[in-house]
């Protein structure tokens, strides 16, 4: 990958603008089951490392897997992946059997440098107070501080990856917060989008009304929203 300065797609940069101005994972969700998309959230345990961390960007799936003990290429394809990561992108890993860290201090500085939107881990993440520090959206399992240099390693990226049940496909939109972590196909990226755009409008009409003395269930037959 080239290190010269890329120009921001104008329609990419509305898109994300979208998605970071209105919307949130709770409604993307539902849109998502609402087109028979039911397995797009990936496990409960994969959290923002601080609860007011948002992300939005295109998945640059990475695969790990276990090793056993010293290796000649200690971390695997660990520092290729970093160095691939591309403005814009989420370095979104899977994870072995092995109970490690798969993220640090440095990690967060060298994907943060390159304009990466942040970093998603199915497994944990050490150096918490140095990663805080750098505010920078990273969302894993939890914190644990056991090294992966002789655990697992980056077996390859940019490729197809399963999270519990979850495909993820690179320049997938990925949008992390608080209540979770949702992968949007590419595919019907656009769809979801605007109907989601539709439901946040329609939730809002149903607080006011509520809020006005509507039963619930008034609203909800009025609005279709709950």
């Amino acid at each position: 990958m080239s290190d010269a300065p890329q120009t921001p797609d104008p329609a990419e940069v509305r898109l994300i603008g979208r998605v970071r101005g209105s919307l949130h994972t709770c409604v993307l969700g539902d849109v998502l089951d609402s087109l028979g998309l039911h397995h797009q959230f990936l496990p409960p345990s994969v959290r923002p490392v601080q609860a007011d961390m948002r992300l939005v960007g295109r998945a640059m799936p990475v695969l790990v897997g276990d090793v056993f003990g010293p290796q000649t290429q200690p971390f695997g394809r660990l520092t290729q992946a970093l160095d691939a990561l591309g403005p814009g992108e989420v370095y979104l890993a899977t994870r072995g059997r092995a109970e490690c860290a798969a993220w640090g201090e440095i990690m967060t500085a060298a994907a943060r440098t390159r304009g990466a939107a942040g970093a998603v881990l199915a497994g944990w993440h050490r150096d918490s107070d140095k990663v805080l520090a750098q505010d920078w959206p990273v969302f894993s399992g939890g914190s644990y501080a056991q090294d992966a240099g002789v655990r697992s390693a980056v077996q390859d990226f940019g490729v197809p990856v399963e999270i519990a049940g979850v495909r993820v496909e690179p320049g997938d939109l990925v949008v992390g917060d608080r209540d979770g972590v949702v992968v949007v196909p590419r595919a019907v990226e656009a769809e979801v989008i605007d109907m989601a755009e539709d439901k946040v409008n329609r939730e809002n009409e149903v607080l006011v009304a509520i809020e006005a003395g509507m039963g619930a269930t008034e609203a909800f037959a009025t609005y279709g929203v709950l």
